[in-house]
This record gives C-alpha cells, structure tokens and sequence, in this order.
C-alpha cells in the first residue's frame, strides 16, 4: 500500500485483523483464505461527494459527503452515517471494514459499510441540520435502497437526523421503503433499537462472566466510557441487573465515583438530556460520591473495578491504561465502541490473558460486544420487508439471542483455530475475527468474488 496516502485508522484495523489470522492455524489449514483477505481489504465502491448548504445567516457551507460500501457477499452493505468534523476516508474504511464481520457475527444478511460527512452538528439550529441533511440526501439517495444498501446513526446521527434523511429520500426516490434504519416508531422504526448496542454489550458481557465462572452482574464494579447514546444504556442495564457504575466521560472530561459513590439511573437520564442538548459533562450539577475531572478518560481514576466497557470512540484505552487497569484488578474488558482498545492495549490484555490463565483479565472486541445495535437494525429491515411491528419483547429476545450466538461463535471459533494451554481463556478477538472472516470469505468465493488456480 505504498504508493497510497496513509490511512492509519485503517490500517491499524486491517493489521488486528490480519495479525489474529495469521496467528492462528487458519491459513496453515486454508492457505487460499490469504487471497480471500487481499480482496476483501479493498471496497467495492468508495463514493465522495460535496455537499453544499445554507446556514441561518444566508452563508453557503460546504462540506464532504462519504459512503464506503465495503462487502456485500451476505446482503445489502449495512453500516452508520457519521456526522463529525473527524471524519474522513480513513476513519470511514476502518469502520466499514469491520462492519463487515461485526454483520456476519450476527447471523442477519447483511454486507458492510459506513458513510458520513465532516459536519460537525454541535451549535447548529434544527434549520441548519436539516438543511444540511437534505443536501447530504439528494446525492447520497442515488447509490442506497432497500436491497442495495441500508445506512443507519453514528456519531452526530440521532433520530432527528434520520427522520430529515429519510424524508428527502422518501420525497427525492418517490420510494417508502426501509432504506435506513433507527427510524421513528411510527413510520418503520423497531423497538429496542435506541437500547441496542448498550443492552447488546451487556448481554455479551453476561456470557463472558458465566463461561468465566464469575457469576452474573449483580455487585460488580463497572467503570465505562462515553456518554452518548451506547454508555447511557449500557450504564442502565448494568444498574438494572444489580453492577455498580462509577463512571461516564466525554471529550472534554470524566465524571468518577468517589468512595462509595455511583452513577445512579436518575444521573443517566440528566446526563441524557445534557446530550440532546449536545452540552458538555462538565456542566453537569455534581452530587457528593462523584466528581468531574477535566480533561482525562475514567481508566486511570476509577480505582478497582471488575468490568471496563469502553463506549465512546475508537482507540480511547492505550497501552498504559491497559495496564493500569490490569493491574487494578479488571476481570473483563469489552468494547462497547468500534475499535476502543488500541493494538498496544490488545496486545496487554491478551499477554495478560495467555501468562495468567483462568485469573486473567478476558478482552472482547467491538465487532463481537457491540453487534446488538446493528443486530436490532437488521431486525429492523425485517419488520419492514414484513410490514409488521414486533413488541419489545419479541425484539429484545431476538437480540439476547444474537448475542449468545456472537458470543458462542468467537469461543468455539477460537478453541478450533487457536491454540490455548490448559486453564487459558480462549481468545475471543482472535475466535471473533476469524468466525466473521470465515462466513464473508466462503461467502465471497461461492459467488466468485476470489478464486485460487485450479
């Protein structure tokens, strides 16, 4: 890739992805899966495009418009818009590429992709945002559908977003159809979707803590990241099921229990309509038992915890807040955002992992923990090809399900194709990486996306 411009979000995920391969006995046992990952590292269809606005003030803008549509082997691409002034091709291929195996580890037919545009929402009217979001539309409407590619929120993508998309895309294709998902309720929408992520990393974690032999949530320690809508409900479920949470973050600081302090629902739900108002933690009304520190993430000061959900962006623990959280005493880490862990943070967690066997601390990847959002949006899509609504129930136990299944999948995966000395947990970012390769892979070679000399 020399002669390309750097793209290191890319590359970084392409090499965790590459380096748990060939660290495996797969390519040992099918050497012609090395030509199936040449050809899946590359996009399909790499779409750019201006989009040309007008502000509150009668001043044109101009921003750039992105859909990266990775791998459509087992279904139409499948992967969120990203509205934040970061965002560029190389953040957009990272998170494409890994859609693609964070959708096979669901079971649901769907490919990868991932869009977005370097428009920062934050201090904008509704006026502008939708202004923005229909210009944003007109073009981007020419390469999705239904069956062809079904985007969905990210960072900057709330339901307001996707309702102003969804209308000039409704208005500009004369279509109503299921072409995003994360919709309003009344007019396509599921239920759990909001929850879907945070439940869904949850549920995985719950897994990891009964295969593990460490019982389930009730009175563990939980430190997370984020504040959006991901650590909201990942925060909410942990306290439903009994977990002390003892922190949230944001970009400019975190909020950390002190002594016997916790996050409490009733501070979830404030901190919740701090974000609808796109405002900072640091205003916040801090109560005694918490405190806001500026300018930090919450691993290097949440003391001992059980449990680390990472649940705000991608590479936000480094290496020496791997090891400060190893050697505080974490059991379980699992990434609730895409990418969280940087490569140097991975490789602590699983030389934790392979030196202290059954007393380690046990790491799931993103592309594993956090499949239940785009879980719930792919069982989204379903209800709208039916034209049917399913309860919160029905929803919810589809996604338990999914989640087991995520979770099964990189075990087994990573017992077969990893070896693991006695008394080892088994690597679950190896087993996950090489479960979703596998399934794109076969997939591709059977519709004649690669091929090896006969």
């Amino acid at each position: 890739m020399s002669h390309l411009p750097s793209e290191p979000e890319f590359e970084q995920a392409y090499k965790e992805l590459a380096l748990t391969l060939e660290n495996s006995s797969l390519f040992t046992k099918k050497p012609e899966y090395r030509t199936a990952l040449k050809v899946a590292s590359i996009p399909e269809r790499v779409i750019q495009f201006r989009v040309v606005w007008e502000d509150d003030a009668g001043n044109l803008q101009v921003n750039r418009g992105y859909r990266v549509q990775f791998n459509s082997a087992l279904g139409p691409y499948k992967g969120g818009l990203r509205f934040h002034p970061s965002v560029n091709l190389s953040i957009l291929k990272f998170l494409g590429f890994e859609q693609i195996f964070k959708n096979a580890l669901t079971g649901l037919m769907m490919g990868g992709g991932k869009g977005g545009a370097d428009f920062d929402p934050k201090g904008k009217s509704d006026a502008e945002i939708r202004r923005f979001c229909d210009a944003f539309m007109r073009e981007l409407c020419k390469h999705i559908g239904a069956d062809t590619d079904v985007p969905a929120g990210d960072i900057g993508v709330s339901g307001r977003e996707i309702g102003f998309l969804f209308g000039t895309y409704r208005k500009q294709r004369n279509k109503f159809e299921g072409v995003l998902t994360g919709k309003g309720l009344d007019w396509g929408g599921s239920l759990i979707r909001p929850e879907a992520t945070g439940y869904g990393l949850v549920y995985y974690v719950g897994h990891m803590l009964e295969y593990a032999g460490a019982g389930g949530w009730a009175g563990k320690r939980v430190a997370i990241s984020g504040s959006g809508n991901v650590a909201q409900y990942a925060a909410l479920k942990c306290i439903e099921l009994g977990a002390t949470v003892v922190s949230l973050s944001d970009s400019k600081g975190s909020i950390v229990a002190v002594g016997d302090g916790h996050v409490t629902a009733e501070d979830v739900e404030a901190i919740a309509n701090l974000k609808v108002k796109r405002q900072s933690l640091s205003t916040y009304a801090i109560r005694d038992g918490l405190k806001y520190i500026e300018g930090v993430r919450p691993w290097m000061h949440v003391g001992k915890v059980d449990i680390a959900l990472p649940c705000a962006t991608q590479n936000e623990v480094s290496k020496e807040e791997a090891e400060a959280l190893v050697a505080g005493g974490t059991k379980f880490i699992a990434e609730g955002s895409n990418m969280g862990c940087t490569l140097e943070a991975i490789e602590v967690f699983e030389g934790n992992r392979r030196e202290k066997k059954g007393d380690a601390i046990w790491y799931a990847p993103g592309k594993a923990a956090n499949c239940g959002g785009v879980a719930v949006s792919g069982l989204e899509m379903a209800q709208n090809s039916q034209r049917l609504a399913w309860t919160k129930e029905e929803v919810d136990d589809k996604l338990k399900d999914i989640m087991k299944n995520a979770f099964q999948r990189g075990l087994d995966t990573a017992k077969e194709y990893v070896e693991t000395a006695e008394g080892e947990l088994p690597s679950l970012v190896a087993g996950s990486n090489i479960a979703g390769f596998v399934k794109v892979a076969q997939a591709m070679h059977e519709q004649g996306d690669w091929w090896t000399k006969e």
